[in-house]
């Protein structure tokens, strides 16, 4: 029992020095962890795109996880990668220049965005909460073109985006690592949070 008064000669955790400075450093790196992650995407899709060629491929969004395949897929949908982990109306970017040759509700995919690349590469982004470009609009690398979302045949908001060339099918990981992008690599730089 302490006398009414004399508790603040007693120690104890409450004004260990060393818990007060631990404690504040904490908190100082908390609040500075939630700032950046408030701009963290605005910033990296600024720098995606300022640092971009016109031979440029980039990532279509960042701070992404990678959703597998066989928790989600039916045969319903060919093969792709779907990039989740992210709020709805998250902004998604073209993978490279090209020309929109499709925008809007596409059945299962639900809002989707097809652009073609040339040379018989195209590449599907799916499940848009919003379509932010046109049929016929040239886009850049890095562009926004969409809002991340849950439409159509979708189990939750995410980016399904899948890669075409001559009509078929490819495998997204390795087509587009050989392009320099590498969507796992892009998972381990991403800070803790």
């Amino acid at each position: 029992m302490v006398a009414f008064g004399a508790g603040a000669a007693v120690d104890d955790a409450k004004s260990d020095p060393i818990v007060e400075v631990a404690a504040g450093a904490a908190v100082d790196d908390a609040r500075a962890q939630a700032a950046d992650r408030a701009n963290r995407a605005e910033r990296t899709m600024d720098t995606s795109v300022s640092a971009t060629s016109a031979d440029s491929w980039v990532l279509p969004l960042h701070d992404y996880d990678i959703v597998p395949q066989h928790a989600v897929r039916s045969s319903l949908l060919p093969k792709g990668l779907d990039l989740g982990g992210l709020p709805e109306g998250t902004p998604f970017a073209s993978v490279h220049q090209g020309i929109v040759v499709q925008a809007g509700w596409n059945g299962a995919f639900g809002n989707s965005i097809t652009v073609d690349h040339g040379g018989g590469v195209k590449t599907v982004y799916a499940h848009a909460s919003a379509v932010l470009v046109k049929v016929g609009q040239q886009v850049g690398a890095g562009e926004q073109i969409g809002l991340l979302g849950n439409s159509g045949y979708a189990y939750g908001t995410h980016l399904h985006l899948e890669v075409y060339v001559n009509d078929a099918v490819q495998n997204p990981m390795s087509w587009f690592s050989a392009k320099g992008i590498d969507f796992e690599l892009e998972i381990e730089a991403q800070p803790a949070a």
